[in-house]
């Protein structure tokens, strides 16, 4: 019989991108995000996005097109903010940057779920999620008891 453990200390680590557009994508990022240039390197096609000393976003230009949601691979991305104060601030810029929404104004995770945020995609079409992990009760959930995250 095999046993399964987890490695002491596991967390996820940065996320890598494939973007269109190098320029677009870190200005969509350090913008939303209030992320920092690391390092960059045009002529290889990448640019490393941090905050407070921590690597957290890496953007490389390896792809042509519109991120794909039909075939097997990444479905979202969600980050978290301390509140839902938070949340409305990031979605004042997405506004101003003409963001696309899934769904209008801040939403629960499900049906009378405290947490919630706003579900949208980048310039390349990569659908991403902010969320607080409280203060949208009573708002009602798009997809009712279906996780909302899962379907935009």
């Amino acid at each position: 019989m095999s046993t399964t453990t987890t490695p002491a200390g596991l967390t996820t680590g940065h996320i890598g991108l494939n973007v269109t557009d190098l320029d677009r994508s870190a200005d969509f990022y350090t913008k939303v995000f209030g992320l920092d240039v690391v390092s960059r390197d045009d002529e290889q096609g990448w640019v490393f996005l941090g905050a407070g000393g921590r690597l957290v976003l890496t953007l490389w230009r390896q792809s042509e097109g519109a991120f794909r949601t039909d075939a097997p691979g990444l479905h979202h991305l969600s980050f978290q903010v301390a509140d839902v104060a938070a949340v409305r601030a990031a979605e004042s810029v997405l506004k101003e940057l003409g963001a696309v929404f899934a769904h209008d104004g801040v939403v629960p995770h499900g049906e009378g779920a405290a947490s919630g945020g706003i579900f949208f995609t980048d310039p390349d079409g990569i659908r991403l999620e902010i969320y607080a992990p409280t203060g949208v009760e009573g708002v009602a959930a798009p997809s009712g008891e279906a996780p909302t995250c899962g379907f935009f």
